[in-house]
């Protein structure tokens, strides 16, 4: 795939001058990931896309942006210069992880959940992956994902028939009893899109998170998709608890809140997850 011009120019701008190497890096189902290297050794990372949205790279650095506004919470690339179709990041080099690191990042999720703001969503409408995310400032939290998470999902799914009505139902009814099921919490910011295929290792053998969905949500719905996709040991979950302590029932509570990933992945590449969607559904009908 060709550079747009102005990553191009971009990328000068930044000191990554031409002639460059560039090298494919994995995580890149969406957008062509590349690391750029100049002959003085700059790099940075680049991301392309020519057919996503106009807006979709802004929303991504404005996300990263919200991150990294959080004292001392998780690293993450800076975002350098983006366009229509093409993001620069700061680029971090790799470095065995040390064994503290899925605590570490534990703690320092639990420092990015305590930053909380006036109203859940409360950022310009974003992605998750590919899928528009709405995020229109709401101030109940039950609200905000009833109607902005699960029902937007729903419904898609309903128009494209990859639900039945009885499914569609069992949503609704989820949605209904879902002041019983989930506990009040603040906006906390959230990554938004914590799976482990969006941790990656960094200087010092740090966990790094990336490719953010960033929003204000609950802390709880950010935690679950750690456990979706993979996992996370039990030292992360013990070193948040030790500075943002969970209500009882908090794992119990993580299938609610992927139930939204599941009918976004549902949604996106199809039938082959009905069936994780409908045993969420079954188990709190």
């Amino acid at each position: 795939m060709p550079f747009p011009a102005a990553a191009r120019a971009a990328l000068a701008d930044l000191g990554v001058t031409a002639p460059w190497a560039s090298t494919t890096l994995a995580g890149g189902s969406i957008n062509q990931v590349l690391l750029i290297e100049s002959q003085n050794r700059a790099r940075a990372v680049l991301k392309l896309n020519p057919a996503a949205p106009t807006d979709f790279f802004a929303r991504e650095a404005e996300g990263l942006h919200l991150l990294r506004s959080a004292p001392d919470g998780p690293r993450t690339p800076e975002p350098l210069a983006w366009g229509p179709d093409f993001l620069i990041l700061e680029h971090f080099a790799p470095e065995p992880r040390v064994a503290t690191a899925a605590a570490d990042l534990g703690l320092a999720l639990a420092r990015l959940h305590a930053c909380v703001g006036q109203a859940f969503g409360g950022v310009p409408d974003n992605y998750l992956g590919s899928a528009p995310q709405p995020n229109p400032a709401t101030e109940d939290g039950h609200r905000f994902f009833v109607e902005q998470r699960l029902g937007v999902q729903l419904r898609r799914a309903r128009e494209a028939g990859l639900l039945t009505e009885r499914d569609v139902r069992a949503g609704e009814g989820l949605c209904r009893r879902l002041r019983a099921l989930v506990p009040v919490q603040p906006p906390s910011i959230v990554h938004g899109d914590l799976w482990t295929g969006n941790l990656i290792a960094g200087p010092g053998g740090a966990l790094c998170v990336i490719d953010p969905a960033a929003h204000y949500g609950w802390a709880e719905a950010d935690l679950a998709l750690t456990t979706l996709f993979g996992s996370l040991p039990e030292a992360f979950y013990a070193a948040y608890q030790s500075v943002r302590p969970l209500a009882p029932g908090w794992r119990d509570r993580f299938a609610i809140y992927n139930l939204y990933h599941l009918l976004n992945h549902l949604n996106l590449f199809g039938l082959g997850y009905r069936a994780d969607v409908r045993a969420c559904l079954d188990r709190f009908a």
